[in-house]
């Protein structure tokens, strides 16, 4: 397979990831939130997201056919599967204690999966750190609103 068919498959493991966002939408419940000051404007999301999901899905593509590159996919697998569940978790069963334990596994899996791509491809691991800064900042949001909102 070539990098732009690596990438396609990657890309629809990211689609579909972010098609959750479509379904379990934050709506009313979420707006009604106390939220920190550092959150970002609403608009911001979808953009960043865009980014990273088209970025993921390149990194991946660029390690895909590294000979010994099993774990690091297997890591992108796991972490697209914990992307995945955390927003049906947060805004569908609308539980931030248990979104907060998804997203901190997801941010070890992140990692994890950062350090194998660095390893087979400095691009590939490169690409994965602006990742990493962002759910970082998307764990300290749920669980400042998790904190703040305990008695909803």
């Amino acid at each position: 397979m070539t990098l732009s068919g690596y990438f396609a498959v990657f890309l629809a493991a990211s689609c579909a990831a972010a098609a959750t966002g479509m379904v379990f939408k934050p709506g009313d419940w979420y707006a009604a939130l106390r939220k920190p000051s550092f959150t970002p404007p609403g608009w911001v999301f979808p953009v960043v997201w865009s980014y990273l999901y088209v970025s993921l899905a390149y990194a991946a593509a660029r390690v895909a056919e590294t000979e010994g590159s099993q774990l690091a996919l297997a890591l992108f697998a796991l972490q697209i599967a914990l992307n995945t569940l955390w927003t049906p978790v947060f805004f569908g069963a609308r539980r931030m204690a248990f979104g907060m334990v998804v997203i901190a596994l997801l941010w070890g899996a992140v990692a994890a999966m950062g350090l194998a791509f660095l390893r087979l491809d400095l691009i590939a691991g490169l690409l994965v750190a602006p990742y990493l800064i962002w759910l970082s900042l998307a764990a300290a949001l749920n669980w400042r609103i998790w904190r703040d909102n305990r008695a909803l």
